[in-house]
Order: C-alpha cells, then sequence, then structure tokens
C-alpha cells in the first residue's frame, strides 16, 4: 500500500511506511501530519502526488515518485559473496534503504529472495557491522536462506485454511485512522456529521428513494463506528450490549412504534 502524506505547511510525499519514512527519518509526529490518499498503483500515486503538490501550492517534485523509487533500487548496490550478503549502508540506516527498495530481487548462491517486509524484519534484526566497512552491514547467506525457506513453508500452510473474512468495522477504523480522523477528530464533529446523514436518510425516506436509503445508512454506521473509537470503544460492543437490554423486553406497537411494556 502506497501511502500519500501531508506535512502541514511543508510537504507533500509518498511512502509504504508512514513510521520509517515520516516519523523515523523526518521527525514528524502523528498529528503533524496527515494521509490525503491510500492505493496499492504505483503509476497513479506518482501522478497524484505531483498533482496534489501543486494544488497545494507547494513545490512540485522534478521527479516522479515511480522513477524516483526505481532510481533509489537501483542504487542499492549489494555484494554477494559465497558467504555473505553486504549491504551499502550501517545498520541503522539498513531498515530505511531496504523499505525504500521492497520488492527488489537478488541472488546468493542459494537461491533467489524478494525484499518483503518478513524478510526486512528478519534482516535488520541479524545483520552485522562489516569488520572492513562500519558504513557496510551484512547477513550470512545461509541463515537468510533457512529463514526464506522456513517463511515458504509457512506461508504456504496459511494459504492451505479458509480465508477468513475481514471484519467491515475493523475495515472502517482501518480507513478512519488511516486519514487522520483518530487523530485530529473529535466526538462533536462527529456527532454533527451523524447529524447531517440523518437528514440524507430523511431526504431519502422523504423521496422514497432507495439508493440513498441505503447510503444514508452506511454513512451513518460508519460515523457511529469512528463515533465510538473517539471514545475508546466499538461499535460491536456496543450493540451487543443495548441487544442484551432489549433481547427480554416486552411491549407492543402502538401507531407504528414498539412501546416497551412498563410496570
Amino acid at each position: 500500500m502506497y501511502y500519500i502524506y501531508h506535512i502541514f505547511g511543508k510537504k507533500i510525499g509518498v511512502t509504504r511506511n508512514l513510521n520509517s519514512r515520516v516519523t523515523s527519518q523526518q521527525g514528524y509526529k502523528d498529528n503533524e501530519y496527515e494521509v490525503l490518499e491510500t492505493s496499492n498503483d504505483i503509476d497513479y500515486v506518482s501522478e497524484r502526488e505531483l498533482e496534489l503538490q501543486s494544488i497545494y501550492g507547494y513545490k512540485v517534485d522534478r521527479q516522479s515518485y515511480k522513477n524516483l523509487t526505481q532510481k533509489q533500487s537501483n542504487k542499492m548496490q549489494l555484494n554477494v559473496t559465497e558467504q555473505t550478503t553486504t549491504f551499502p549502508c550501517p545498520i541503522n540506516k539498513l531498515k530505511g534503504n531496504l523499505m525504500e527498495n521492497k520488492g527488489m530481487k537478488f541472488k546468493t548462491n542459494l537461491g533467489e529472495y524478494t525484499v518483503s517486509l518478513s524478510l526486512i524484519d528478519w534482516i535488520t534484526k541479524n545483520a552485522n557491522t562489516s569488520m572492513f566497512n562500519p558504513a557496510r552491514s551484512y547477513v550470512y547467506n545461509k541463515a537468510l536462506d533457512e529463514f526464506a525457506k522456513q517463511y515458504d513453508k509457512s506461508v504456504s500452510k496459511q494459504q492451505e485454511m479458509p480465508e477468513e473474512v475481514p471484519n467491515v468495522y475493523d475495515l472502517i477504523r482501518q480507513w478512519a485512522d488511516e486519514r487522520g480522523i483518530y487523530r485530529n477528530g473529535d466526538t462533536k464533529t462527529q456527532y454533527i456529521k451523524l447529524q447531517e446523514e440523518s437528514g440524507e436518510l430523511a431526504r431519502a425516506i422523504l423521496k422514497d428513494d432507495k439508493v440513498e436509503f441505503v447510503d444514508a445508512i452506511g454513512d451513518m454506521v460508519v460515523v457511529l463506528t469512528n463515533l465510538a473509537a473517539l471514545e475508546g470503544l466499538k461499535i460491536e460492543d456496543c450493540v451487543t450490549s443495548a441487544y442484551k437490554v432489549i433481547a427480554s423486553r416486552k411491549g407492543s406497537m402502538i401507531n407504528g412504534t414498539f412501546v416497551k411494556q412498563t410496570l
């Protein structure tokens, strides 16, 4: 996933790792930037980044993210020997360099490997500083190959298991978190948003518009999910709690409304 991020008053950029690129490398906290868009399409984010830089009035990059990433990848020249694979950077910068080269393939005498998140994690935990040059780091090919084989077996086993359907509320919360709603929003603004969506639902009912009706209810559930999250709650727990209260409730329908029985 590629993230188009906006550091307030400073710049708009693209990265695949917000924590590494924006927080660790550039020193900005969560409340000092926002995520404008996300996409798995590198061509789209590369073009969109330049468009947004122009729209926001920032200096437009001379090279697109795609071209810059490819150029950076070509710069990471590995030195592979029979025993080790050496990286052209010290250990404290190794993870950042590998993240920028995610997807790159390289070979040793034991096999071919792709720079993935799991491999990056293993390399950074097992790298050693070169005794010949402290600005370089290396891993042992044998250990690298053993990890890759075990990881491949683990992935194959997981693929044989039935795919778990993601919880839609988790997806909503992930979406909201990526857009800074939980960092920069509050319950008051979300409540106002809920009233706006309620008005949309009212108009859909009056117009007998089924499409708008579905859309309005969905939007209200999204806002309620975020409203609960801002208070440290999950909407699932709120709904479950409400159901436990009404499950045994008795009453009758009066003028189209269920009225609970009073003692």
